[in-house]
């Protein structure tokens, strides 16, 4: 019998309760699935979900099942970043993944259907289908529609400092203003939401060719349709996300993640939604898998293309297939076909190559969009995992998106124990070439682990400090962050991380090639390792212990967190 067959038998207040939001009485006997979405006002990601979810329900109910929508709305990292409400992005995650574990297990559900775009309600909601596990498909939003010559919203960061020097008018800003979102979706580049689009469809939570699909597009109506009748096909066959999630299938995930060039937080989200289904992914799965796997995309922000020029050459799709001979094809999807299956269908049926000749309106052969794996944009993979004893558990830096000479670097520190202290002493004209920027005090326990998009973003579009200056935090960044900026530092300082000890003028070195992250030298001279120890040891006798300030939701999140590491979520132990 279904749980919700179950449920009315124990309750019999709960038919009654059915009927008065418009149940019918035949509606009480069908399968019930939750539509849970991030649909509300926030922003252009989730401004348009509440219409695919109109769409799901029509073939939920072409396939026997009856509909119930709910919805847990998101923030945006674009709509908070540069003040306060940055603290809240990363909390925001695992609230919306407990509050779906709610929604799900309040009738309780037979199964559900997800739909997100964005940067933190999209692995939220893979968390709360690992956890729930219970027959679950993920709908991905889409992406926006790209502004002319494939403006972005990040355009408008340059285009601020152009102004303050004096080289652009504020008519100009605005035509970037207007014209940066064309639509709604997610953002046009591989930031975090679109890298979550990918990991959806890569792990197999997704239907083939939904992540990136143009969310103004009538195709993504149809697909949502689709998903809703898929998603009973799942429950007659009960096919539940455990029998589709596996190492195997998030090592898929961080192949894609690498031949994409994907962000830096899907070291937070994969780990975090990995462990819900009791699978233990590592920092050193990344590292591993991205030096094996080049990436083949360039995309924006450090990149050529928006991410609508990749789904038009044949998406995850068509990366896949490039991939095949390194991924796990045996791997089961939501198609109920295994992942090489699913590849075969799409070539065979020509599905693969539909849109290609879109391309040709922007002068585009697929082959420039997609790289073969021996003419690829970057060999060594998108990013690499830096130890030492400076991170001695681990940090991340996005190599791939770094001007090539600052792949070894060493120079002075300049330490900050917040955001706001770090962009301060920039404006002032106190930071100099070489200089290495430590902002601390910005990790999970001590502040929600905010962006440090603002400083990137300052520093990219300085005339001086542009790729001469390198950022460590024990922070994490944006999506779409550029440049020599290490992030995920651990231990973090708030629990007595290496640093939390850092001085001014200590020498930093970064190594990209040896993965190292290193303190190297004193007062700008140069020691050996037993010195920097002895010295780091006193230094820390006379540390004194953090003090967390922060009340409310994030004071919370701050005592449960786990490492970053494991994923840096309450729910990561």
């Amino acid at each position: 019998m279904l749980k919700s067959q179950k449920s009315r038998d124990l309750n019999p207040e709960l038919d009654p309760m059915l009927l008065g939001t418009g149940w019918t009485i035949s509606d009480l006997d069908k399968p019930q699935i939750l539509l849970e979405s991030a649909y509300g006002d926030s922003h252009p990601g989730s401004k348009h979900l509440n219409q695919l979810v109109e769409e799901a329900k029509i073939g939920v109910y072409k396939a026997g099942g009856k509909p119930a929508s709910y919805t847990v709305t998101d923030i945006c990292d674009g709509v908070a970043s540069g003040h306060s409400g940055i603290n809240f992005s990363l909390v925001s995650r695992d609230i919306m993944a407990a509050m779906i574990e709610i929604h799900a297990s309040s009738l309780p559900y037979d199964g559900m259907i997800t739909f997100a775009s964005c940067d933190k309600s999209l692995p939220a909601h893979l968390m709360a289908i690992a956890k729930q596990n219970i027959p679950a498909i993920h709908f991905c939003g889409g992406s926006m529609m790209p502004g002319p010559g494939f403006t972005t919203a990040v355009k408008c960061y340059e285009t601020r400092e152009q102004v303050k020097g004096g080289h652009m008018t504020t008519k100009e800003e605005n035509f970037y203003k207007i014209n940066a979102c064309g639509s709604h979706g997610a953002c046009q580049y591989m930031g975090t939401a679109s890298t979550m689009q990918i990991m959806a469809e890569a792990l197999g939570l997704s239907l083939p060719g939904n992540a990136l699909m143009p969310a103004w597009s009538n195709l993504i109506r149809h697909y949502a349709d689709s998903a809703g009748s898929q998603l009973m096909n799942l429950l007659k066959k009960n096919i539940t996300p455990k029998d589709i999630l596996s190492k195997k299938s998030f090592e898929n995930a961080i192949m894609l993640h690498s031949a994409v060039m994907g962000s830096t937080n899907a070291l937070l989200h994969l780990p975090a939604i990995a462990n819900l289904a009791g699978i233990k992914i590592t920092p050193e799965d990344f590292d591993r898998i991205h030096r094996k796997i080049p990436v083949l995309v360039s995309l924006q922000t450090s990149g050529k293309w928006p991410t609508q020029i990749l789904w038009l050459a044949g998406g995850v799709p068509k990366i896949m297939e490039k991939l095949r001979h390194h991924l796990h094809l045996d791997v089961l999807t939501v198609t109920g076909r295994t992942l090489g299956e699913n590849l075969e269908q799409l070539k065979n049926s020509g599905e693969m190559d539909r849109n290609i000749d879109y391309l040709k309106n922007y002068g585009l052969h697929p082959d420039e969009v997609i790289q073969s794996l021996d003419n690829p944009y970057n060999q060594d993979g998108g990013l690499a995992i830096l130890t030492g004893n400076l991170a001695p558990n681990g940090a991340v830096v996005k190599h791939a998106a770094m001007d090539p000479r600052m792949h070894h670097h060493i120079g002075p520190a300049r330490p900050f124990n917040s955001e706001k202290e770090a962009i301060k002493a920039i404006s002032e004209g106190r930071i100099n070439p070489g200089d290495v920027i430590v902002i601390r005090y910005e990790g999970p326990k001590a502040s929600g682990m905010p962006e440090m998009f603002k400083t990137t973003e300052i520093l990219i579009n300085h005339p001086t400090l542009n790729s001469t200056v390198a950022l460590v935090t024990d922070g994490r960044f944006s999506g779409a962050t550029r440049g020599p900026a290490v992030g995920h530092v651990s231990p973090e300082a708030a629990i007595g991380g290496p640093i939390s000890m850092i001085e001014d003028q200590d020498l930093i070195e970064i190594d990209i090639a040896q993965r190292g992250l290193r303190i190297v030298g004193i007062n700008t001279e140069k020691k050996t390792e037993s010195d920097i120890e002895s010295i780091l040891m006193v230094r820390k006798k006379s540390l004194k212990k953090f003090q967390n300030k922060h009340s409310g939701i994030i004071g919370l999140f701050s005592k449960m967190v786990g490492d970053t590491s494991k994923g840096a979520s309450m729910f990561s132990f």
